[in-house]
């Protein structure tokens, strides 16, 4: 009998899993296209990670291509610009997170406390559309701006009597420029998360404390950012998982010769070394490295945030 029942019970479950899939078929159907992306361009290219492993012959394919087992990563390892890289990569993602990971924050809650409905829709749209720009045009429009010549940051520093500053070729100041522009790209659209995560906080809290005689910086601090710190501390989790991605496209159209030693990252001194020289076994190899080095950091901040009761990815 509690085998039938058993048996029952699932039969029931099974029967009404498949009356909700074909009931909410068409929000189900909306999600094949991602799931073939995620399949076709980040699970099957896992499967020549190999390359990684091998003196990669394009003629010869990956299966007959000679095995070489560590020996590009022992080469990276090896590279005297192996700790030049290591280093500008994490300092300029620290300098991204520490710097640009609160601005959308802050926005957000300046942002909600705007009550006439088009003014904020019009500073939320303005806020977010740097995000749809390449950073090609963005590049040329930073290039503009601080050129040492005409550019209107070094007008304004003449007119104040200071000397031009060549920002985009100085190891001094190439660093800030991309923390700068990083932030104006996409604070407006890492905003909308936040916002998102500020329209689900119940207003029955803040009655209640409005009630109490709570101040806007007590309900700030009290209601508005506790009700924030799972969204924000998931974010940071994958922040500091992908802190080895210092981003490769801003640095490569903005970078030159002359800033190497401060701008120079491992995506970039992949693509110089690995794919201008064809040399796609070490590309692989330092690829491959990176994403370990995600894997373990992710993992690491994962099990500090459910250490210290936060909520974590996994």
């Amino acid at each position: 009998m509690k085998l039938s029942s058993a048996s029952g019970t699932s039969n029931s479950v099974s029967s009404r899993g498949i009356s909700n899939v074909w009931k909410y078929r068409i929000f189900y159907a909306m999600l094949i296209p991602g799931i073939l992306y995620i399949i076709l361009f980040q699970f099957l290219p896992m499967v020549y990670a190999v390359i990684a492993f091998k003196d990669f012959r394009i003629f010869r394919g990956v299966w007959d291509s000679p095995w070489v087992g560590f020996h590009h990563f022992i080469t990276f390892f090896q590279s005297p610009s192996f700790g030049r890289v290591m280093g500008n990569t994490i300092t300029i993602s620290l300098m991204h997170i520490v710097f640009g990971f609160p601005i959308p924050i802050i926005f957000a809650l300046m942002l909600n406390e705007v009550r006439v409905s088009a003014y904020k829709r019009t500073i939320q749209t303005i806020a977010y559309l740097p995000h749809f720009l390449s950073w090609v045009v963005i590049a040329g429009f930073v290039n503009t701006i601080v050129s040492p010549t005409d550019g209107v940051l070094n007008l304004l520093l003449n007119q104040l009597g200071f000397d031009s500053i060549f920002f985009m070729g100085d190891n001094r100041y190439f660093r800030g420029v991309l923390v700068v522009s990083n932030i104006w790209r996409e604070m407006g659209w890492s905003a909308i998360i936040y916002l998102a995560a500020l329209a689900g906080i119940p207003l029955e809290m803040y009655e209640a404390a409005t009630i109490d005689g709570s101040s806007k910086l007590q309900k700030l601090f009290y209601i508005t950012l506790p009700s924030l710190i799972p969204t924000i501390t998931i974010l940071l989790l994958l922040r500091m998982g992908g802190i080895l991605h210092a981003g490769f496209e801003q640095i490569f159209v903005m970078y030159n010769p002359r800033v190497y030693a401060t701008a120079d990252i491992i995506d970039t001194y992949v693509f110089r070394v690995g794919i201008q020289n064809t040399d796609f076994g070490f590309a692989t190899a330092v690829g491959l490295f990176r994403s370990v080095i995600a894997f373990f950091m992710l993992t690491i901040f994962n099990l500090l945030a459910r250490k210290f009761g936060q909520d974590s990815l996994f």
